[in-house]
């Protein structure tokens, strides 16, 4: 960013930081970061597609996840980039993740995400270390394959996640679509961005979706009915 700064990036008049998956977890974390960088008259937004990592119970009853952030933590010393808001109150792995993060983040923000992100549903919740023998691999591979209870697992998931967002989504400025999806990264890909049959909520598709919300054309707080009523998706389905 000092790089491009440096080129006339301070001269913009409007930017937007964002990132998928991993990157979507950067945006949550550099946001006010990013936003501190510019004039106070330049229009500065936040775009997070897939970031919402939640800190949730696998199958074996579990944390892989925090398991994992954990060791992201440890081995890269994050703690001294994650915010002071957070980590004056909660240990670093638990700002580590974005449900403790993003009710306190000034700037504003759109959160895009699958509610069955496919990435968490297999390295996450149903990781082979927590189902070792294989009960849950053809339903993690292909969600037409779930049995009724393991669809209230992902409903669970669901609701987490929906409650991880609720003080987020009372503020004006931020932005929310959480389509009932199996998908993961959904604005990197033009069928799911930007096409005739792209996902959607009600009447608006995500590129939509998001133009109005960073444009200031609509106020954008989409949460789909869960699955499987949306019949828009682009359901990921693994070999």
């Amino acid at each position: 960013m000092q790089d491009l700064m440096a080129k006339g990036m301070q001269n913009a008049d409007q930017a937007l930081l964002s990132g998928c998956s991993a990157g979507g977890l950067a945006s949550i974390l550099h946001c006010d970061e990013f936003r501190d960088l510019f004039p106070k008259t330049t229009k500065v937004k936040c775009l997070s597609d897939a970031g919402m990592f939640l800190d949730a119970v696998d199958v074996s009853g579990g944390h892989t996840l925090r398991n994992m952030f954990a060791g992201v933590v440890s081995l890269q010393e994050v703690q001294k980039n994650l915010p002071i808001t957070c980590t004056s109150q909660l240990d670093p792995t638990s700002c580590f993740f974005p449900q403790n993060l993003v009710a306190n983040i000034k700037t504003p923000m759109f959160l895009l995400n699958a509610a069955y992100d496919a990435w968490q549903v297999q390295a996450s919740l149903a990781p082979p270390t927590a189902d070792p023998h294989g009960y849950w691999s053809d339903c993690k591979s292909d969600h037409a394959h779930c049995n009724s209870s393991q669809i209230q697992f992902f409903q669970d998931f669901r609701n987490q996640m929906l409650n991880a967002v609720e003080v987020f989504s009372k503020s004006n400025e931020n932005g929310l679509f959480i389509n009932s999806c199996f998908a993961h990264c959904q604005s990197e890909r033009q069928d799911t961005w930007y096409a005739d049959d792209s996902p959607r909520i009600g009447d608006k598709g995500i590129a939509k979706s998001v133009g109005d919300w960073y444009f200031d054309r609509a106020a954008l707080k989409a949460i789909d009915c869960p699955y499987p009523c949306d019949k828009t998706c682009r359901n990921l389905v693994f070999k």
